[in-house]
């Protein structure tokens, strides 16, 4: 590109930065996600860096946030607020931390993805709170802070006469989500995120309604202050501890830089366990007077850096919505978009739930939308950006058959939100989803049986339905292409398919259980309802007020299970698997020990967590071959919590009820010895 054309796009790109931060900070309705805004803004960085003399004071890139609303009266920080530069991979990491000029000891802090406040407190007493503005001004809401139970109105009598406390404002998860279904049942549009609930929630003119939103605060940093000056960051966070205000229980100082990258792989493993949202860490260095030798820029301090995640958040275009049937006839809308990377991998598909789904987050095709991926989660579509939302955009609209059969939809019951197709036995689709989830790793885990052998299973007639699958011979596979060679012999993937078939006839009565696609028996579920009723004779025969009984199984559950069993080909699929020889019980002989002492008899035991040797099912076989019950929740039946890294909210609640909690390293002792083991 030519230097004008440069100089143009240096323009277009501040343009477009400006109005982002525009929406992001002062109207609360981003149309753009952070990850898309951080790609402007290195773009426009790295043109600057090319052409100096495009650098100019009014440039985004030498300006702190996004400018005020003319809804609160404007407050001068004490001392200005600044940004952070923000890194994106461990390379530009260590480039920032070799600019320090040698060794330094790192505070890391966990990045909170909340509003920045400013609270100055004056002989002790808090005076104003502001958010930060332009970073050298802010909005005053101090009214609105005043009703946050997390920021004391008053400090210890040890505090400074003037300190100004920098810090977070955030929502929880928990919080966020009872907000978003609130306002949707008074009529009202939803949040897109935490972060922006929390702005528009702070930003409210009733403080009673900000009073209502259970805002949370944690402190990251002091400006200006009368009292004297702490010689390390670290330590000054322990003196706003110390005068009454809440800290981060994440921070830890370490040595160097390698511990600080492990820091960061770390917490990247807890990303969703916290108790608010959080996008990165924030590395500092730790000495006062080491900050003041290394100054800042006109915008961000020298001496810190902030290393962001891979976005879990973006936005892209949704191109269509379509429709899959599945296992148990229920018919899913998904999303089909402009393909995408969101949490480090390539996404173009989401799910939409259901109809009533889409209509109540009113995304259209032809949409941007913003997309969220978690961890492992399956990616959603958590709402339109209105916008950039074409004029005219048609709402989307359920059919009304099935797009495996052509079957007329219907609701389950009355006021269901799921339609479903009613022809379980035959619909294509529903057939090829139950024949693939059987071989999944949650039923039977038979490996060579994936989709495409499912499906070529079905279309070339081999299989009328899963029942026949353990009568598969090589005959059978050979009349089929996908299971042969050119040469028409059976090919390497077909032996394999029928050697694991054979291996699976003796999988434990629980996972049989859960490959029968019996609707609401679950993986969690199965191992209860094997144990009270441990062949599939007693289940078949017992009735609903027996199997109402069982703790664990619900009205709804008994209901499905006798309803389950009611039909005359359900019954066929169990006999032609015990045909084939496949052991649909856990029954022992009558003569029969059990082979591990009992340790756990009578406990229910919750795993949560990384446990060193275990994986969450050999976990859950070793307490379960002891006599105990392996619960997936803690509630006040739980006996003992196993903690193992990465905890989360079960430790929390397993705390509240005073359950008792162990660390991973004791769980092989509980194991042998039970809890005499721990006296």
């Amino acid at each position: 590109m030519t230097e004008a054309e440069d100089q143009s796009r240096h323009a277009e790109l501040a343009q477009q930065i400006n109005d982002a931060r525009f929406q992001y900070y002062v109207l609360d309705a981003p149309t753009l996600t952070d990850a898309g805004f951080d790609v402007l803004m290195a773009e426009l960085q790295a043109l600057e860096e090319a052409h100096p003399e495009f650098v100019t004071p009014e440039s985004p890139s030498q300006q702190v946030g996004g400018g005020l609303s003319a809804t609160f009266a404007a407050v001068e920080h004490l001392e200005p607020m600044m940004s952070l530069d923000n890194a994106f991979s461990t390379e530009e990491v260590e480039r920032w931390y070799a600019r320090l000029g040698g060794p330094a000891e790192l505070l890391c802090e966990v990045k909170i993805d909340g509003l920045a406040l400013d609270l100055v407190y004056r002989n002790r007493r808090l005076a104003t709170a502001a958010t930060r503005g332009d970073g050298r001004y802010g909005e005053d809401v101090t009214a609105n802070v005043r009703t946050i139970a997390d920021i004391p109105l008053t400090l210890a009598d040890d505090a400074p006469d003037l300190v100004e406390v920098r810090g977070e404002v955030f929502m929880t998860p928990a919080a966020f989500a009872a907000l978003n279904a609130s306002l949707e049942e008074a009529g009202r549009a939803r949040f897109a995120n935490p972060r922006n609930s929390a702005a528009g929630s702070l930003r409210q003119k009733d403080p009673r309604v900000t009073a209502s939103r259970k805002l949370r605060f944690l402190c990251h940093g002091i400006g200006a202050s009368s009292g004297q000056a702490p010689q390390r960051q670290s330590e000054g966070y322990d003196l706003l501890r110390a005068w009454g205000l809440p800290v981060s229980t994440h921070n830890v100082v370490v040595p160097d830089l390698a511990a600080a990258l492990a820091y960061i792989e770390t917490m990247a493993g807890r990303r969703h366990d916290l108790e608010h949202e959080m996008d990165g860490i924030v590395l500092k260095v730790d000495d006062r007077a080491r900050q003041r030798e290394l100054g800042s820029t006109s915008r961000a301090p020298r001496w810190a850096i902030a290393f962001k995640y891979p976005p879990e958040e973006v936005n892209t275009k949704l191109l269509r919505i379509e429709v899959n049937t599945g296992r148990t006839g229920r018919v899913t809308p998904y999303g089909v978009m402009e393909p995408v990377v969101v949490a480090g991998s390539t996404v173009e598909m989401a799910t939409l739930h259901n109809a009533h789904e889409v209509a109540r987050k009113d995304v259209r095709p032809g949409d941007t939308v913003v997309l969220r991926k978690a961890g492992d989660v399956i990616p959603e579509i958590l709402g339109p950006v209105l916008a950039l939302r074409p004029e005219g955009l048609p709402a989307w609209v359920m059919p009304t058959h099935c797009p495996g059969c052509g079957t007329e939809l219907v609701e389950q019951k009355e006021g269901d939100k799921d339609l479903r197709c009613p022809n379980t036995r035959s619909c294509p689709s529903q057939l090829r989803e139950r024949v693939f989830f059987v071989a999944s790793r949650t039923a039977l885990d038979i490996e060579n049986l994936g989709f495409q052998a499912a499906d070529a299973l079905l279309s070339a007639g081999l299989i009328e339905d899963e029942g026949d699958l353990f009568a598969l011979t090589e005959e059978d596979l050979a009349k089929s292409d996908f299971f042969t060679t050119k040469a028409g012999v059976l090919n390497a993937n077909a032996k394999k398919l029928l050697a694991n078939l054979e291996g699976a006839k003796t999988r434990p009565w629980a996972k049989f259980l859960v490959a029968l696609s019996i609707r609401h028996i679950s993986k969690g579920v199965a191992p209860d309802v094997a144990r009270a009723f441990p062949s599939v004779e007693a289940l078949s025969s017992a009735s609903e007020e027996e199997l109402s009984a069982v703790d664990g199984i619900g009205p709804t559950l008994a209901a499905s299970i006798t309803e389950w069993f009611a039909v005359d080909w359900h019954r066929a699929i169990v006999e032609k698997w015990q045909a084939a020889g496949c052991v649909l019980a856990d029954e022992p002989a009558a003569d029969a020990v059990p082979t591990v002492e009992q340790t756990l008899q009578g406990l229910t035991v919750v795993v949560t967590g990384a446990v060193p040797g275990y994986t969450r099912d050999t976990a859950q076989e070793a307490i379960e071959a002891r006599g105990g019950k392996a619960a997936g929740s803690v509630s006040k039946k739980t006996s003992v919590l196993v903690a193992g890294e990465s905890s989360g909210s079960k430790y929390t609640k397993a705390e509240s009820l005073g359950v008792l909690i162990l660390d991973a390293e004791r769980f092989e002792a509980l194991l042998e010895k039970g809890l005499s083991a721990l006296d």
